[in-house]
């Protein structure tokens, strides 16, 4: 498939919130209707691209794979249907999710990370449901309960919680900074 492309970056090797962070800037150098290719080797780009373009209003064309590479394709969108990207609102930090955990208060904790981050290290009890899958596996989740959502920087537990606001659920929390910065305990899969 030959596909027309105005700008094409390099964003293999690095993990969230990098290609994203790479994408934003590339948006501002190319004009409206152009089109842009991400090229990423993080399985969770795919989920994220596509999260970050429905986000912003930009158009998310699709994803080749190529071996290990991931090609993502958006076009610019023009001034009237872009959105101005917002951040989901109720949030808590490590810490705070730290104290509720000693308190035995045992809130549900939905980690969106990738299979193979989940696998590495978790939150113990926390709930693996991949970004990519949520949308299909939210049926898993109580909309009724108080749920906690994690992943490695805050990024992707951000678009989850906006994808969860859409399909009802109330009391959600993104959990700041995430993963990269968790000191509580942690469970591996074994």
């Amino acid at each position: 498939m030959n596909i027309l492309v105005n700008k094409t970056i390099d964003a293999k090797g690095l993990a969230c919130p990098m290609p994203i962070v790479k994408t934003k800037k590339a948006m501002g150098e190319i004009a409206q209707g152009q089109v842009l290719e991400i090229q990423a080797t993080d399985k969770g780009s795919v989920a994220d691209i596509q999260g970050w373009a429905k986000n912003t209003g930009h158009q998310y064309l699709g994803t080749l794979q190529e071996n290990d590479v991931y090609r993502h394709f958006i076009r610019k969108a023009d001034p009237h249907e872009l959105k101005e990207e917002e951040k989901y609102p109720h949030t808590v930090t490590n810490q705070e999710l730290q104290t509720k955990l000693e308190n035995r208060e045992n809130p549900v904790i939905l980690d969106v990370r990738e299979p193979a981050e989940y696998a590495f290290g978790h939150i113990p009890g926390a709930v693996s449901i991949p970004l990519g899958e949520l949308e299909e596996r939210s049926n898993e989740l109580n909309p009724q309960d108080e749920i906690y959502v994690i992943c490695r920087t805050g990024n992707r537990s951000d678009m989850a919680c906006h994808l969860l606001k859409e399909k009802g659920f109330t009391k959600l929390k993104n959990i700041l900074p995430g993963m990269t910065q968790w000191s509580g305990p942690v469970e591996k899969v074994q």
